[in-house]
């Protein structure tokens, strides 16, 4: 493997001091952070969907709508100008990172606000571009949050801070979700809107609150390829703004990318293909959960009360469990121990599919199966952190997060039609065979990609390109 140097392995902390980490007050302003990047999903989601089909409108309309949520998807794009670019005033008073949550944050009050204040059955078309900068703000948000979490503490205490984030997140759900349509049902939807909007404030004074991470060096490594860069602009007869752009765009987009590869070598292959297949089983079981719970006699006050509100009690309290056990034992270890859990507790739906519709196996199931994927998340999602360098931390936590879920959301189109031909218990014994590949890939990354071993890039190098341009660059006489 490429310039990856092994380091000490950090000694394991006992228990006391390893649930200190949940005082961290970044720790504890994770959780405040996770509730406002949660907060407008579902309001440009089912909620936003609801809201129209309630007012009339029609479903083809609602269906292209649906669009806007996109921008999630695509945020990659343009995750190298949240890495790079200086905002005016906010970047110089607030610092890189919280400059562009502030931003971010800004947009998507602005965009509920605007959605609460226009009617779709007059005006769909100005909805709509509500909603679309709504989105376009919740994933800008979404990108500079990644980045602040990842620079704002060390490698151990990621975890931690994944289970923060996870807490918050899944509470805003509940709120924009069951929350905004409690709202709207005593009040309105304007109302419902503008209550989601004024609730935006919670990140906003968090993001205040908050320390600037000190993150802004490069390690050896970078400084190398950056040298190249800047050895490549000066052998060009580029000037002006010409040269302006490609320094920015070969630092902001192409150096993340040369960056990973030449730290990983031909490894950074294994850790792609770990990276896109880790979730699958949960994902390719997860689409056909409620309709299995159905279909073996479960009512739907049953799948409420056990699937949904126990499952998102299991799921937080498997989260928080998560990030202690990464502080514990570290990144490696567990993220071994969660790739073979995920298949294993899907084995428990086919038993659940054997008994019928039992409380107590339903419950079982549940609780194993919950458990088991918030700590998959928690540690996963701090696995992710670990891979960055702190010159690209939102540019490449983009990626991954982006590769993260692509195939597991391709192969789940299928998972009704395989249902259908095999059965319940197959199907879920199925789903638990296709994490088999997951769980050799983490065996061979404890051997040749183990962050606990890895010497973590970003130490004290001077910034051979700038943020936002390149007039620092020598001008080699040009």
């Amino acid at each position: 493997m490429t310039d990856v140097v092994e380091a000490q392995r950090p000694p394991h902390r006992d228990w006391r001091a390893a649930l200190a980490v949940y005082r961290h007050p970044r720790v504890l302003g994770m959780l405040f952070l996770g509730f406002a990047a949660g907060l407008p999903l579902l309001l440009t989601g089912g909620t936003f969907t609801a809201w129209l089909r309630d007012l009339g409108v029609e479903l083809a309309s609602i269906g292209f709508l649906s669009w806007v949520g996109m921008a999630y998807s695509i945020k990659v794009f343009w995750a190298p100008v949240v890495d790079r670019m200086a905002l005016p005033v906010l970047t110089r008073v607030f610092g890189r990172r919280r400059a562009w949550m502030l931003f971010a944050q800004a947009v998507i009050i602005l965009g509920l606000a605007g959605i609460a204040l226009t009617d779709p059955t007059e005006k769909l078309w100005l909805v709509a571009v509500w909603a679309v900068l709504t989105a376009f703000g919740a994933a800008t948000q979404d990108i500079a949050i990644d980045a602040y979490r990842i620079e704002a503490v060390s490698q151990e205490r990621q975890g931690a801070m994944a289970a923060a984030y996870v807490t918050g997140y899944r509470v805003a759900l509940l709120t924009a979700g069951a929350g905004a349509l409690h709202i709207a049902a005593v009040g309105s939807w304007s109302l419902s809107y503008g209550a989601m909007a004024a609730l935006m404030l919670v990140g906003v004074v968090c993001t205040l609150i908050v320390r600037e991470p000190e993150v802004l060096q490069r390690d050896s490594a970078t400084a190398r390829l950056e040298d190249r860069v800047v050895a490549y602009l000066n052998s060009t007869a580029d000037t002006g703004w010409w040269r302006d752009f490609k320094a920015w765009f070969i630092g902001a987009v192409i150096c993340p990318f040369v960056e990973f590869w030449q730290r990983f070598g031909r490894v950074a292959l294994l850790v792609i293909t770990f990276i896109a297949v880790f979730r699958i089983a949960d994902i390719f079981m997860g689409v056909m959960a409620n309709p299995f719970y159905l279909d073996i006699g479960f009512t739907k006050d049953e799948i409420a009360n056990i699937a949904a509100a126990f499952g998102l009690a299991m799921t937080l309290t498997g989260a928080a469990l998560g990030g202690l056990l990464v502080v514990r034992f570290g990144i490696m270890r567990m993220l071994i121990a969660t790739a073979v859990l995920a298949p294993l507790t899907n084995l428990t739906f086919s038993w659940l599919a054997t008994l019928g519709p039992e409380t107590y196996g339903l419950v079982f199931a549940i609780m194993a199966d919950n458990l088991s994927g918030g700590m998959a998340i928690s540690v996963f999602i701090a696995y992710l952190s670990s891979l960055t360098n702190s010159a690209y931390t939102a540019t490449q936590y983009a990626l991954f997060s982006s590769i993260m879920t692509l195939p597991g959301q391709f192969l789940a189109g299928f998972t009704g039609v395989l249902a259908e031909n095999i059965g319940w218990v197959w199907f879920f014994a199925s789903s638990a065979l296709i994490g088999i590949p997951t769980i050799l890939l983490a065996f061979a990354l404890m051997r040749w990609a183990n962050p606990d071993r890895m010497a973590q890039p970003g130490r004290p190098i001077p910034n051979r390109l700038p943020e936002s341009s390149c007039r620092r660059l020598p001008s080699g006489g040009h």
